[in-house]
């Protein structure tokens, strides 16, 4: 976002073949470093290899977004599944993220032989105007603990309640990952938390992060995950934040509805696993 949210709007540049606009790079910059750094503040350990790290948490063993290697640089492809063996040694899984294309492209071949799957994920830039209402308030972790446990057994049906109590615990840990971290809710005419997500502000950077927008089973399509969306961009905002950006599967339906709302791809990460 080349611009505060709600202003003029970004630049349009030029279209690139892939879509996105040349204007889009600094922006993507800037996102790539605030992933960089906020994975390596959140996490309890990291282990540096020539072009990325390992992050690590032993706390929140079984979250696979607390424990995986984050190439952010140029590193040597064939040697990479390699070095994830020896990083990950001592987990049941393996997840790789890869944020440059080209680095991502020529990662590729070498993971994908050693047994790995690959999705993209987007990452989406808000380019609207600020919403003028919000409606979300901030609450404490306590209050979305049960919601958060309840989403993730609907998500991952197979899972064992370890598996659930370390992607629920995982949260905590996001509070190192920069100097203001929000954890905001939608709340029914009861004062049940419907719908929930996180805000990460940097305002010394101008970047804000919107993650884990979730709405309980119970209350879909009542319009709560857009205004825990719409509080966020106010809060952004308000913190600054001339940045505000998100991810989302690119095939997956999530990323029409973001869209929807203003929010434009403008990159991808390439995440590889393997069970």
């Amino acid at each position: 976002m080349s611009t505060a949210p709600g202003t003029t709007g970004p630049d349009p540049g030029t279209t690139s073949p892939t879509g996105t606009r040349d204007g889009d790079a600094a922006e993507l910059r800037r996102i790539h470093g605030f992933l960089s750094a906020f994975t390596r503040r959140q996490a309890a350990r990291t282990v540096d290899f020539p072009g990325g790290f390992a992050a690590l948490n032993d706390a929140y063993a079984l979250s696979h977004g607390d424990n995986h290697v984050l190439v952010d640089g140029p590193t040597d492809p064939d040697a990479l599944p390699g070095r994830v063996d020896e990083l990950l040694a001592h987990l049941p899984h393996r997840t790789v993220y890869v944020l440059d294309t080209a680095v991502a492209a020529a990662c590729a071949g070498p993971l994908e032989r050693a047994g790995y799957t690959r999705a993209t994920v987007l990452l989406m830039r808000h380019t609207g105007p600020v919403p003028e209402l919000g409606g979300a308030r901030e609450v404490d972790l306590p209050a979305l603990s049960g919601p958060v446990a309840e989403s993730w057994r609907r998500f991952l049906p197979d899972v064992g309640e370890e598996v659930i109590r370390d992607l629920v615990g995982r949260r905590e840990a996001r509070r190192r990952g920069t100097s203001d971290v929000r954890f905001l809710a939608s709340h029914d005419e009861w004062g049940e938390v419907a719908s929930w997500a996180d805000l990460y502000l940097d305002p010394v950077a101008g970047v804000a992060q919107v993650e884990d927008l979730v709405t309980a089973a119970s209350h879909l399509r009542q319009g709560h995950a857009g205004v825990v969306l719409d509080t966020a961009l106010r809060l952004a905002a308000g913190a600054g934040c001339a940045t505000v950006f998100l991810s989302a599967l690119a095939d997956d339906w999530p990323r029409r509805w973001y869209e929807r709302r203003g929010f434009v791809p403008v990159g991808a990460v390439e995440c590889f696993e393997r069970a």
